[in-house]
């Protein structure tokens, strides 16, 4: 193909010995363009794509930059370099390109690693990072992934989305969004379940824009990918892996013990996954008031157990019994978000932990999705009038 022998020739003609800048690049491109179609009918539209294409190679991810512009685009899944899916408007579709070469995947997957000061190769062949643009990346390479490199990218829009917007798309009700609004405010501990893609840090995003603007919040993520609204006073804090020696890695619970010195009003963990959910709760419990966290869960009460299981994970030989009312202790209120068939993300239960009955956390729905005579969601409703426990002065 034509386009492949320009690609080819045009990183033969850089001279890669000094560090070229775009404007040279594009410089280069767009003389070669024009004098491989000069005397031609190709129109300006299409050079300019040919030239995009070009830079994309070069500075881009090749192919994946369109598919990061394009902003209808939600997720990219790469499974090998012939095959291309992405989600748009909550559906899967497979994209009709795909990389050139195994070879090409590969460079992509590298030049993304450098960029992110990581490191990813056959002994060590999984990597989180973060794109420049925030998108969140994972590569899997072999020999983990048989078939070839895995890319998959979630992306965020640039501004995040605010509760006015998840009320137009249906996704929460106003009276909920209203309720929700005074529970932030109140400073209640919130945690937000569901499974993946369901709109978890959608949400937390949004119930951000509720705390006041004067308190101090320290956000702790695996991969930064918070977009808080309205923060003025706000401290991010990331993960940082291990080093080609294998140390010097920090991970959430050493970050949750070190946001307790740098003198937060709220403590948001972008999600938990492991034995920091016991960092966690304790922190909730140790006067941090108003803190938010998410975690994988297919229901409330699934949730519960997770977050049992995670905590044990931190080998302090701690009983279920006293894991299970740190919860209860901690967490006072769960939103369960859900994923429709027709792809959109919609709340669907929002839940107050009265506390322990014969070692088990009772809870009481504040909200739930009423389902319709075939079962399926049809709209979110008040369940509960009664005033919240633990802080009585919540007006509902």
């Amino acid at each position: 193909m034509l386009i492949d022998d320009l690609k080819e020739r045009l990183i033969n003609n850089l001279d890669v010995s000094r560090d070229i800048s775009d404007e040279e690049i594009r410089a280069v491109i767009s003389d070669m363009v024009m004098s491989e179609y000069a005397g031609t009918k190709t129109s300006v539209k299409e050079k300019m794509r040919i030239s995009r294409e070009l830079f994309n190679a070069i500075r881009g991810m090749d192919i994946l930059q369109e598919l990061l512009e394009d902003g209808e685009i939600t997720e990219i899944m790469v499974n090998g370099y012939r095959d291309i899916f992405v989600e748009k408007g909550g559906r899967i579709y497979r994209h009709k390109g795909s990389f050139t070469s195994l070879r090409k995947l590969e460079d992509i997957v590298q030049s993304v690693a450098a960029r992110a000061n990581k490191r990813v190769n056959e002994s060590s062949p999984v990597m989180d990072a973060r794109l420049d643009d925030g998108s969140r990346i994972n590569i899997v390479l072999e020999p983990v992934a048989i078939g070839g490199p895995v890319i998959t990218i979630r992306k965020f829009p640039e501004k995040a989305i605010d509760m006015e917007k998840l009320i137009s798309l249906g996704s929460v009700t106003q009276e909920a969004a209203d309720f929700l609004k005074q529970l932030v405010r109140q400073r209640y501990n919130i945690f937000i379940s569901g499974g993946t893609g369901t709109g978890k840090t959608t949400l937390l995003n949004a119930l951000s824009g509720y705390i006041p603007a004067e308190e101090r919040i320290i956000t702790i993520e695996d991969s930064a990918e918070l977009q808080l609204i309205n923060a003025e006073n706000l401290v991010r804090l990331e993960c940082r892996t291990k080093n080609a020696e294998g140390e010097n890695a920090v991970n959430i619970r050493d970050l949750i013990r070190t946001s307790l010195r740098m003198r937060p009003d709220r403590i948001i963990v972008g999600e938990v996954r492991g034995a920091e959910a016991l960092d966690m709760l304790q922190a909730m419990n140790t006067g941090h008031e108003g803190s938010i966290s998410t975690g994988h869960g297919n229901s409330v009460q699934d949730m519960f157990s997770r977050l049992e299981v995670m905590a044990l994970m931190a080998g302090e030989k701690i009983p279920v019994s006293a894991i299970r009312r740190q919860i209860a202790s901690a967490i006072d209120i769960m939103i369960h978000l859900e994923r429709m068939r027709n792809g959109e993300r919609c709340l669907v239960d929002i839940s107050q932990i009265e506390g322990i009955q014969e070692d088990s956390i009772i809870t009481s729905a504040l909200f739930e999705m009423k389902r319709d005579d075939k079962g399926q969601y049809r709209e979110l409703v008040r369940t509960d009038k009664s005033i919240i426990r633990q802080k009585g002065d919540l007006v509902t």
